[in-house]
């Protein structure tokens, strides 16, 4: 759910209705910033009223970036449209071309682009694994053909695809 706190739009992460021994019912949350993603704790009486906002999530197709406009496409209508570089955000760094992306709007003002929840990315440029070092855990950083970089498991090679969970940037498999 979507509320509007301190002339702020937040979505609730969490919430805990604490009705102690004494005293008032109050209610602990953690809301999250929708424009700047922080996510922040606060504490309010169980009667507080909040003004809620409607939330409406547009998938649409990413076709392009010319360096300071990234363009997409709605699938149903055809209609094109470019959004500058700083609304697409850290989400530029998961899309790649011909991927569908799910725009976030407010009423009509658009909040933020989210890319999918997996990516499949291939790697550009890695080091070479040595040999033997499958005892542990061990890493090392590669790039992907988007140019983000991350740790992958030693045994990835340059030309292998991987994929990708986008939410906290963690390698998943190779496919």
């Amino acid at each position: 759910m979507c509320i509007i706190n301190n002339g702020k739009m937040c979505t609730i992460v969490e919430f805990q209705h604490v009705k102690p021994g004494k005293g008032g019912a109050f209610v602990r949350t953690k809301l999250k910033d929708i424009k700047t993603g922080r996510v922040v704790d606060y504490t309010f009486n169980s009667g507080t009223k909040f003004d809620s906002v409607r939330l409406e999530t547009k998938k649409m197709q990413y076709l392009y970036n010319d360096g300071s406009d990234y363009y997409f496409m709605d699938n149903d209508t055809y209609e094109q449209m470019s959004l500058p570089a700083a609304t697409v955000g850290e989400a530029s760094q998961w899309l790649k071309e011909n991927d569908e992306a799910s725009l976030l709007y407010a009423g009509d003002e658009l909040i933020t682009v989210e890319p999918p929840m997996f990516v499949e990315l291939e790697v550009t440029h890695t080091e070479p694994g040595f040999k033997g070092d499958t005892a542990t855990n061990t890493t090392k950083p590669a790039t992907l053909e988007t140019g983000v970089e991350l740790q992958v498991p030693t045994f990835i090679e340059i030309g292998d695809v991987l994929q990708i969970d986008t939410r906290d940037g963690r390698f998943i498999k190779r496919v």
